[in-house]
């Protein structure tokens, strides 16, 4: 793939994590919302959840409802979230236990349908860019299929240096483009937050694209003011 440095993102851009509860959602909601300050439709995409509730429509993922809602145009729930299962699990043993065979065909083709309503498409991974997806497949594999560049949410923790290498080294040999990587202070308790960000910018070739400070109330018009697109 031609390196996006410079030139923005096409089309849309597909957001992981350095592992799960990294704040994958609220940097998926806040590039939406900064996406539409600029103009611009956006519609978001979130292929497979764990962790669901019965409803009277079936099941429903809390986090697939949000990104769903702050869409500029109108998509049913299974467009957005084509592959949802109860437990909080990982998806290939929610999907094994529900019986269920995901198919990257059917996920690249919901993508494609969403991509045709609006100027962009935000597509949120579950867990981290290795995560299995049964069949052999990975998130990574599912970031592959769809051609979107990827960014990187880097969850400020202790020992997030370390995740946040090998998963930058993942994307890069997978073949995909690293179009940059946000910084998410989760725990307010972490010493010296401001060194790892440091040492990960130095490190990370691709643009340290925002450092979102801990919030009490994390809207997307909050974290979307935390952030910046590629240039």
């Amino acid at each position: 793939m031609t390196p996006l440095y410079g030139r923005g993102l096409p089309e849309g851009c597909f957001i992981t994590g350095t592992d799960t509860e990294c704040g994958k959602t609220e940097v998926t909601l806040g590039l939406m919302h900064l996406y539409q300050s600029l103009g611009e439709t956006v519609v978001g995409m979130k292929p497979i959840a764990s962790g669901a509730q019965v409803t009277e429509a079936g099941l429903r993922n809390e986090d697939a409802v949000r990104i769903q809602h702050q869409a500029s145009e109108s998509c049913s729930y299974q467009l957005v979230n084509p592959y949802t299962f109860q437990p909080p699990i990982a998806p290939h043993l929610a999907a094994g236990q529900a019986g269920v065979v995901m198919t990257m065909e059917l996920l690249h083709d919901r993508y494609l349908q969403l991509a045709a309503l609006a100027d962009r498409v935000v597509v949120e991974g579950v867990g981290g860019w290795q995560v299995p997806l049964g069949g052999g497949w990975t998130v990574a594999d599912l970031a592959r299929t769809m051609g979107l560049p990827v960014i990187l949410v880097v969850g400020l923790r202790l020992g997030c240096i370390n995740h946040a290498l090998l998963s930058v080294e993942s994307i890069t040999r997978s073949g995909c483009t690293l179009a940059g990587w946000v910084a998410n202070r989760i725990d307010t308790g972490m010493l010296e937050p401001d060194g790892s960000i440091d040492l990960l910018t130095r490190e990370i070739e691709a643009p340290l694209l925002g450092v979102v400070p801990p919030l009490s109330n994390p809207g997307p018009a909050e974290v979307a003011a935390c952030l910046a697109l590629p240039e």
